[in-house]
C-alpha cells in the first residue's frame, strides 16, 4: 500500500505577505502543526497565540525569548526570515550587525544572483548599479512623502532643488565615495527637515543610545526600531530572490550582510524616517506604535512589491 502524504497549503509570495513580528518574553513552539507562542505573563496560565507563518515575512526575537528546533524547521519550511535583536527590535549594541538566520531552500532561483555577480565584477556596471540604487531612493521617498497623510496636512514635501541637486550628484560621480557624499548630504537633509516640522530642536542623529526622556532621543530610538524592521524586509527580499547579502553596492565590502543595508535605505527614506518622527513628537509613544504604523505604512504602499520588482531588474539589468 502506498503511503498518502497529504499536499502542503499552497504558500503566499512573500511579496504579498501580510505579516511581520517581533516577540519579547515569549517562547515560540510548534505543536499540532501550527507556530505558536507562549507569552511570559508571570500568571499560572499560559497563554498561546497562533502566528501564521505561511502569510508571514519575518520574525525578530528580542530579549527573553526562546524558539524550539521543531518550530525554526517549519519557519524554514514556509520560507520565512528569523532574525535575532535587542530590546526594542534594535541591535542590542549600537555596533552589532543583524543577525539572520534564512531559510535554505534549494529551489530559490539562480539567474538573480548570477546576474548580480556578473556585474558586481565589472566596477563599471556595479556604480552603475549603486547609482540607479540612489535614484530609486529618490524616487520612492518622492512617492511615499506626497502620499503620507500627515505630512500632506502639514504641507510637507521634499523640495524640487534639493531632489534635482541630489540626482545630479548621483549622475555626475565618478566612484562609490562620491556616492556616499552626495547620500550623507540627503540624508542629513531628511533628517532636517522632518526634525523643523515637529519642531525638535537640535536633533542629531545618534544611533543605538536607546533613550527616550525626550522627542529628540525617542525619535533617535524609533529610527533604530524601524531601521531593524527594515533590514528584516531587505533580508527577505534578498533571500527570496536567492542573491546573497556580502555582494553590496555602497556600504562596506568587508561588512557582512551589507548588501542588506543598501536595500534596506530603500525604505528608510520613504517610509522608517517619517513613521519615526510623527510618531517620536507624541510623548505618550511606545515602540509598538512605531512597529505598528510602520508595518501599516509599508504594507498598504505596496513597497515590498515594488522592492521586489526593483531588485530583481537591478540584477539582470544593472545600468
Amino acid at each position: 500500500m502506498t503511503a498518502h502524504n497529504p499536499a502542503k497549503p499552497r504558500q503566499i509570495l512573500l511579496s504579498k505577505r501580510a505579516n511581520v513580528f517581533y516577540l519579547e518574553h515569549a517562547r515560540v513552539i510548534q505543536k499540532d502543526g501550527r507556530i505558536l507562542y507562549l507569552t511570559d505573563t508571570g500568571e499560572d496560565v499560559e497563554q498561546y497565540f497562533n502566528l501564521p507563518e505561511r502569510n508571514t515575512m519575518f520574525l525578530l526575537l528580542g530579549k527573553g525569548t526562546s524558539i524550539t528546533d521543531a518550530a525554526v524547521r517549519r519557519l524554514a519550511e514556509s520560507n520565512v526570515i528569523l532574525g535575532f535583536c535587542g530590546s526594542g527590535g534594535s541591535p542590542q549594541f549600537a555596533t552589532l550587525d543583524p543577525v539572520f538566520l534564512v531559510p535554505q531552500s534549494e529551489y530559490r532561483p539562480t539567474e538573480f544572483m548570477q546576474g548580480w555577480v556578473r556585474s558586481w565584477f565589472e566596477e563599471s556596471d556595479r556604480l552603475a548599479m549603486a547609482k540607479r540604487l540612489l535614484s530609486k531612493r529618490v524616487h520612492y521617498a518622492q512617492y511615499a512623502w506626497s502620499s503620507n497623510i500627515v505630512l500632506k496636512a502639514l504641507s510637507v514635501e521634499l523640495p524640487k532643488s534639493r531632489v534635482e541637486t541630489f540626482l545630479k550628484r548621483i549622475i555626475a560621480a565618478e566612484n562609490t565615495q562620491e556616492l556616499l557624499l552626495a547620500e550623507a548630504e540627503w540624508a542629513k537633509h531628511l533628517y532636517a527637515k522632518l526634525a523643523a516640522t515637529y519642531r525638535i530642536n537640535n536633533f542629531a542623529r545618534n544611533e543605538g543610545a536607546g533613550e527616550t526622556d525626550n522627542s529628540a532621543a525617542r525619535v533617535n530610538s524609533f529610527l533604530d526600531h524601524g531601521n531593524y524592521i527594515a533590514y528584516g524586509y531587505a533580508a527577505m527580499i534578498l533571500n527570496a530572490l536567492g542573491i546573497s547579502f556580502s555582494l553590496p553596492l555602497l556600504h562596506g565590502k568587508t561588512r557582512r550582510g551589507a548588501l542588506v543595508f543598501d536595500i534596506a535605505d530603500l525604505i528608510k527614506d520613504a517610509w522608517v524616517m517619517p513613521t519615526a518622527f510623527a510618531v517620536g513628537a507624541n510623548e505618550k509613544s511606545k515602540d509598538r506604535d512605531m512597529r505598528a504604523q510602520l508595518i501599516e505604512s509599508v504594507h498598504d504602499s505596496g513597497a515590498v512589491d515594488e522592492v521586489f520588482s526593483f531588485v530583481k531588474s537591478l540584477a539582470l539589468e544593472p545600468s
